[in-house]
């Protein structure tokens, strides 16, 4: 996508060099200087541009992937561009794999629908198909699918799996089908066929017995108003006991959010078991070395659980 489409279609190349990519200022003079009219950036070099001071380019299409999309982001983005679209998927599948024109940054922003020569499949443990509006796990079959892992034939054997519904014959054998792969996430059909991304498998979690999906309780914390993102993560305890933390990040110019309003705001969205046990405020989440967010690198919560309000009320009887 980013070498070989705009060559094929007689457009310009421009590579924004490391120093560049990490500069907002300077990516904002390539934009101007280049005549760019296409850009493909993560969220977090968004964000940068952005708090750069850019004020936007109307003949700018925005393509945003290798991170979900907030909203937040998508809001600040759309009347800046001309269009605004959000791309889905691995390194294994030749990067992207789904795409959705995003209009509106209310709500959960889709992953879209797959792209041509591609297929994706929600599925049970059993390697069913699952219902719209039911949790699967996505697999990817198509053109894009690699081949394997160099030199890792364990993980390939993992990741990698004859595509059991590829058209033709179903005694065909499974060393000649077309590979499917399994991508570990999470995700979920909405009516309209677009799909949702919902976090990775290994972002579920049980808490006191209940399965919980991380991504749930992120979607719910990032619709108050004073959220501009948000991040779940799972904390074992000295005791073992797994504890939800969540952190977000407040909207600019609001004042941040106090740990009882969040959960008051969460009581009517989520059940109790779902409840962070701490809601940590911050400035910015630590990042890896290419933009996405470092959840080991988060800080550790107090060891004790937050206050659930101001008020302490005596009991009333024995």
């Amino acid at each position: 996508l980013e070498l070989c489409l705009p060559l094929i279609s007689g457009a310009e190349v421009v590579i924004a060099s490391r120093d560049a990519a990490m500069d907002g200022t300077e990516l904002q003079r390539l934009l101007a200087d280049e005549q760019i009219t296409i850009m493909q950036a993560t969220p977090a070099s968004w964000r940068l541009l952005l708090d750069s001071g850019w004020q936007g380019k109307a003949d700018l299409t925005v393509l945003c992937g290798g991170e979900a999309l907030p909203p937040d982001l998508a809001r600040t983005l759309l009347p800046r561009c001309r269009t605004l679209w959000n791309m889905y998927g691995p390194t294994e599948t030749t990067v992207w794999s789904t795409i959705h024109q995003v209009a509106s940054g209310a709500g959960a922003i889709s992953i879209g629908r797959p792209i041509a020569n591609t297929q994706i499949y929600l599925l049970d443990d059993k390697m069913t198909p699952v219902p719209i509006g039911a949790i699967g796990s996505l697999y990817i079959g198509g053109d894009g699918v690699a081949r394997g892992y160099l030199n890792r034939p364990d993980l390939t054997a993992e990741r990698f799996i004859p595509d059991l519904f590829a058209a033709g014959d179903r005694g065909i054998d499974p060393a000649e089908r077309p590979l499917l792969y399994k991508t570990g996430d999470l995700a979920r059909y909405l009516p309209d066929g677009n799909l949702v991304h919902l976090g990775r498998d290994d972002f579920q979690v049980k808490i006191r017995g209940y399965r919980v999906e991380l991504g749930d309780i992120e979607a719910a914390i990032a619709r108050h108003p004073a959220v501009a993102s948000d991040v779940t993560v799972a904390i074992e305890t000295p005791s073992g006991e797994a504890r939800l933390v969540a952190y977000c990040i407040p909207e600019a110019g609001m004042e941040a959010p106090a740990a009882a309003d969040l959960r008051d705001f969460l009581r009517p969205l989520l059940p109790d078991y779902m409840h962070p046990a701490h809601f940590m405020i911050m400035d910015a989440f630590p990042r890896t070395p290419n933009g996405k967010i470092d959840r080991r690198a988060l800080p550790q919560p107090p060891a004790t659980r937050d206050a659930v309000g101001t008020l302490f009320v005596e009991p009333r009887n024995e």
